[in-house]
């Protein structure tokens, strides 16, 4: 029984972390229909600034703050090549990625930088005036808290103006435009918004996990898509959930495959290829579902895109 409790709260951990990224991805690709893969260079980017952070004493909320600040930079970056530059949207996320690459190495110096030792969100700070018994827990309380706030903030900040203007955009640019508003602004702006949510999601998984490697980024679009469209597939029924909460409870049952397939004894080697098959799975199921509903809706999914 307590074997079984430690996975589902792990499970738990990691999807709530993983479910800040989603966000993210929900931004650019539901709201934007920007296939953004810088996120696999912003998700690392944000581990590597917070591990750096950590080591030279800085308060590890601090150290978040400043990993999403950096995320969005480079979201704002991949949404200048877009924009400005006149890039295609897939290659601006793949520069950009290519070049946090050696970003992330250059701030770390390593492709592997441990932080144990260093105070954490985790062990410091409000978490400790908790009773002790709690203590095994500290880490689920503090990211469920985070997940919540973040999803929360994002619906707070699609029901504003700005807001608004971002959903345009994906929904009809010339709309935006004619509104004498830049449409090419407001694109770059989700851009930085989901990409500070992908670098803030590494800076927490960073001081759970207490290191950086630069390799952690890998996989992290398809990660966020399977959340994403597993999230609006499985949940969309429910007329009461709201689309962000569909995403955080997608990204934790996607994590929930994950721990079901290594548990029942597949090689950890074929984790990649574990994900493959059920992003697959979720998209097939995505498309079924589309054409027995007719398809209506820009993304299939006007009966649960409450914001």
């Amino acid at each position: 029984m307590d074997v079984l409790l430690e996975i589902f709260k792990g499970i738990l951990e990691q999807g709530l972390i993983y479910s800040i990224m989603a966000l993210g991805v929900y931004i650019s690709y539901h709201i934007l229909e920007f296939p953004d893969l810088s996120v696999d260079g912003t998700f690392p980017f944000g581990a590597a600034v917070t591990a750096m952070l950590l080591l030279k004493g800085v308060n590890p909320w601090l150290a978040c703050l400043a990993a999403a600040a950096c995320g969005a930079a480079a979201g704002l970056v991949t949404g200048l090549l877009h924009v400005r530059l006149k890039i295609t949207d897939l290659l601006s996320g793949i520069l950009t990625m290519t070049g946090l690459w050696s970003v992330n190495l250059a701030i770390a110096k390593t492709s592997l930088l441990s932080t144990f030792g260093t105070d954490t969100i985790f062990n410091s700070g409000l978490i400790t005036l908790l009773p002790e018994s709690l203590a095994s827990w500290y880490v689920l309380i503090v990211v469920f808290v985070l997940a919540m706030l973040m999803k929360l903030l994002l619906d707070w900040y699609l029901r504003t103006k700005s807001g608004m203007l971002l959903r345009a955009v994906g929904d009809n640019a010339q709309l935006v435009t004619s509104l004498a508003k830049n449409a090419g602004s407001v694109k770059i702006l989700g851009l930085v918004i989901g990409n500070g949510f992908t670098a803030f999601a590494g800076a927490v998984l960073c001081q759970q996990q207490k290191f950086f490697d630069v390799n952690m980024g890998t996989g992290m679009m398809v990660m966020g898509l399977a959340s994403v469209i597993i999230g609006m597939t499985l949940f969309r029924k429910i007329s009461f959930l709201k689309t962000s909460t569909m995403v955080v409870l997608g990204a934790i049952f996607y994590k929930a495959c994950l721990s079901a397939a290594l548990n029942l004894g597949f090689n950890p080697n074929y984790l990649k290829l574990i994900m493959t098959v059920i992003f697959t799975v979720a998209l097939v199921a995505n498309n079924i579902t589309k054409k027995r509903e007719g398809g209506s809706g820009r993304h299939g999914y006007a009966a649960a895109a409450k914001y």
